[in-house]
């Protein structure tokens, strides 16, 4: 299996209201797009076209955490981490103030499942094709790890897990909890594309097999309570 990631270049500032399938579709024709092909988009230029960044300045950018809160899961002086309305873990529940304008902070989408399957229909539609994939992403830091990587919290038109268990490795051993999410790999190797602050927010990535489980969203990504050994935190001063 061979990878390859392009970045989608050019695209101009994302405002409130703009479509994103339209602004994409002429630059990843451009790239030779085709059926087979995952676009991976990133989270703040979704939020801007939904209308998801706010003014911070007021109640401040903490009244916007305790709003996208539903849980706080561990907190240390002002890091929180906390768990949002979709089940996602993260630092200040997503709410983040680089690549905004002074002032402004973004904020999740309301369902990026649903702004996923909503930019991969118009990229169907636009492009003529019948077999894409899109991956909104986000960057999340990580338990027991430095350092911050790409994770997938919208997806559609790709498997975003495939559960291996019940197969056998190459030895013939029987695979008992492997479940590969395919998802946040991709978008993780986009983010070797899309630097912080190099004004690239999507992907083109190829070579991903769409058909190797049904296509699935963020959320099966999404540890439930009851499987979760870590769901307390620390709250410290």
């Amino acid at each position: 299996m061979t990878i390859q990631i392009w970045p989608v270049e050019g695209l101009p500032e994302v405002r409130a209201g703009n479509d994103l399938a339209a602004m994409l579709a002429d630059p990843l024709r451009s790239l030779g797009v085709l059926d087979g092909d995952v676009v991976v988009v990133t989270q703040k230029v979704v939020s801007k076209a939904e209308g998801r960044v706010v003014q911070d300045e007021g109640e401040g950018r903490s009244a916007w955490i305790e709003r996208e809160t539903r849980r706080v899961v561990a907190r240390r002086g002002d890091l929180g981490i906390a768990e949002t309305r979709h089940g996602f873990v993260c630092a200040n529940a997503g709410v983040d103030a680089s690549n905004v304008e002074e002032g402004t902070v973004s904020l999740l989408p309301l369902d990026p499942d649903a702004s996923a399957a909503s930019i991969r229909a118009g990229l169907a539609e636009r492009l003529g094709l019948s077999a894409i994939g899109v991956v909104v992403t986000d960057t999340f830091g990580r338990p027991w790890r430095v350092g911050l990587v790409n994770v997938a919290i919208g997806c559609a038109g790709l498997p975003a897990i495939v559960d291996l268990r019940g197969g056998t490795d190459h030895h013939g051993r029987g695979l008992e909890a492997t479940v590969v999410a395919v998802a946040d790999e991709v978008a993780a190797a986009s983010g070797m594309v899309m630097g912080k602050a190099a004004r690239i927010p999507a992907a083109l990535v190829r070579g991903v097999d769409l058909r190797q489980a049904p296509p699935g969203s963020a959320q099966d990504l999404v540890r439930p309570a009851d499987e979760d050994l870590f769901y307390e935190g620390t709250i410290e001063p």
